[in-house]
């Protein structure tokens, strides 16, 4: 993966380049973010341009032999360490190394921007507990005893730290503050508070932020095929989640915007049978767009209080979104949109618990039916 395949964030990506141009690498380096931010994807980018064998002013060249092996992520002087549930079912123990090894590339390669769930989902461990085990330290140890094999460097990738086994994270505390020469650590962390104090003492902090909506915007209209009006709704619904933005167009082909305008609509006007008829089809949709649906509708909920308060100046909601909040506004109040988006938020709780979808949303619709008309 180069810096060019990732978008927005060219302030850090300036950063990590000039240091390296400086030859002022931090051995041990923590790239931290919420989930959904962009934070492993840079520390692969950031392994490439160190491995580039004819590095530009602003990335990796891309076509050299090292950037050909970073590409498939098979490059010998990068290593991984990733969480991993129970799933060893092989007593040949190279065997499942080499094969768990296998799936965690093609993961990089299918989903490059996805996440823990995607990655559980990927080698079919939902009904474990993933983790980073306490033999990995040891691992770690062994594998950057050895010496670079082709490049000027070494460079271990761990993904998801704060899964790391105590014993495993106290293993590599030593290494991690003394590695050997030309040997470099990155963290990837979507949790940095669950880290231990001492490994946040020895590694260097690179803060990535979430994608905004014009850094999402362009990317899915350079790579998502999809019109205007649903990338909008899907970009305010992601809050700078790519991954979230691409799953959410892959799963759901009609507007969320249109649902809730109708939605809506019924509920103030009270109208029994078309609340009725919209649950039975809310209970048709997969379970990722009943979820996205409830997300897209607190979204709009916030943009409402906006219009409520006559700070539509700050809002996010672009052209019919927009034209609709515009008379929503006048008849919902603080206090309403409050009720309303704690209600949303019940409601997705009972969903998440795999509660009846059709019960669901009807008993929302009536609750909602008294706050707008109260």
């Amino acid at each position: 993966m180069n810096f060019s395949s990732i978008p927005g964030l060219h302030e850090i990506k300036s950063t990590l380049i000039h240091a390296a141009k400086a030859n002022h690498i931090a051995h041990a380096q923590l790239f931290a973010g919420k989930p959904g931010a962009l934070n492993l994807p840079l520390a692969l980018a950031y392994a490439t341009y160190l491995h580039c064998q004819n590095k530009n002013d602003n990335d990796a060249c891309g076509s050299c032999a090292a950037c050909s092996k970073s590409r498939k992520f098979i490059h010998p002087d990068t290593s991984f360490v990733f969480p991993l549930g129970n799933v060893k079912n092989d007593k040949d123990e190279d065997r499942f190394k080499a094969d768990i090894l296998k799936s965690w590339r093609s993961f990089l390669l299918e989903q490059p921007f996805g996440d823990l769930s995607d990655w559980i989902s990927f080698y079919g461990g939902e009904d474990k507990q993933a983790l980073i085990s306490r033999e990995e330290s040891r691992a770690i140890i062994k594998t950057l005893s050895l010496k670079p094999f082709e490049s000027a460097f070494k460079i271990m990738i761990i993904w998801q730290p704060e899964l790391m086994h105590p014993s495993a994270a106290n293993g590599i505390l030593k290494i991690l503050e003394e590695p050997p020469a030309n040997t470099f650590f990155m963290l990837v962390s979507n949790a940095v508070e669950k880290l231990l104090p001492t490994i946040l003492s020895r590694t260097q902090i690179v803060q990535v932020p979430m994608l905004d909506d014009d850094e999402l915007e362009q990317y899915l209209r350079q790579t998502a095929a999809a019109d205007a009006r649903r990338r909008s709704e899907v970009v305010r619904m992601a809050e700078g989640n790519l991954n979230f933005a691409l799953q959410t167009l892959d799963s759901e082909d009609d507007h969320f915007q249109d649902r809730f305008v109708n939605w809506m609509r019924s509920c103030h006007r009270r109208d029994y049978i078309s609340m009725v008829s919209m649950s039975e089809e809310f209970h048709e949709m997969d379970k990722l767009g009943q979820r996205n649906f409830f997300q897209y509708s607190n979204g709009l909920m916030r943009e409402t209080l906006l219009y409520a308060v006559g700070a539509r100046s700050i809002s996010r909601a672009k052209g019919a979104e927009a034209d609709f909040l515009q008379n929503f506004g006048k008849v919902m109040s603080v206090e309403k949109v409050a009720k309303a988006n704690t209600m949303l938020s019940d409601a997705g709780y009972h969903l998440e618990r795999n509660g009846s979808a059709k019960m669901i949303f009807l008993d929302l619709s009536l609750q909602l039916s008294q706050v707008i008309k109260g």
